[in-house]
Formats: C-alpha cells, sequence, structure tokens
C-alpha cells in the first residue's frame, strides 16, 4: 500500500528556514509527480510547490524565490527547503503523490509549520 510520511516542521521565527521531508513508498517514485500543499487554519488548501517525474517545477506566485523543491529517486524521497519565512507561511504542510501509471492520488498526514517570534 502506499504512505507518504513527512517530517521536518515545526517553530521558526520569521527570516528563518526549514526544510520538509517526504518519504513515499508502495510507489514508483521516480515516474511520480510529487507536490506540496498547505492549509492555514481557516483556509482552503492550497497547491505549494510541484516536482515531476521529468523534473519540471511550479510554485505558487507567494513562495517563488523563497522555496525549492527537490527529490532523491534513491531514496523515494521529496523535499520542500523553505527559506526567508513570513508568519503567513503558517500552515499544515501536506505531500501529495500522483503516479503516473495509477489513477489515484496520495496524502500524507501532514506537519505543522509555525512561523512567528
Amino acid at each position: 500500500q502506499v504512505q507518504l510520511v513527512e517530517s521536518g516542521g515545526g517553530l521558526v521565527q520569521p527570516g528563518g528556514s526549514l526544510r520538509l521531508s517526504c518519504a513515499a513508498s508502495g510507489i514508483i517514485f521516480s515516474i511520480t509527480t510529487m507536490d506540496w500543499y498547505r492549509q492555514a487554519p481557516g483556509k482552503g488548501r492550497e497547491l505549494v510547490a510541484r516536482l515531476t517525474g521529468r523534473g519540471t517545477t511550479d510554485y505558487a506566485n507567494s513562495v517563488k524565490g523563497r522555496f525549492t523543491i527537490s527529490r532523491d529517486n534513491a531514496k523515494n524521497t521529496v523535499y520542500l527547503q523553505m527559506n526567508s519565512l513570513k508568519p503567513e507561511d503558517t500552515a499544515v504542510y501536506y505531500c501529495r503523490a500522483l503516479p503516473a501509471n495509477n489513477p489515484n492520488d496520495y496524502w500524507g498526514q501532514g506537519t505543522q509549520v509555525t512561523v512567528s517570534s
């Protein structure tokens, strides 16, 4: 079965950095599009970053130039490096997998990121 396990969240001061990780199992990771979403209190879930199996990336305008998505296919893991964090980045961050050979999508359990002084 497919499992996605996020880690790396926490409390950080404005201007700080965090790196989130999402370890996947049960999928052919190298051909899977991996997304990072976030959901702030009282708001809907929004796409933050996407990385396809071919290496194409896409970012929400609000994080361009600050966040970087990357993957290690040998470790079946996708990362989200978050720099210059702002209080408005506070949210639960989720990873999502879209396997190329499977019509379903899969979600992790989420990891809390809080940016506050």
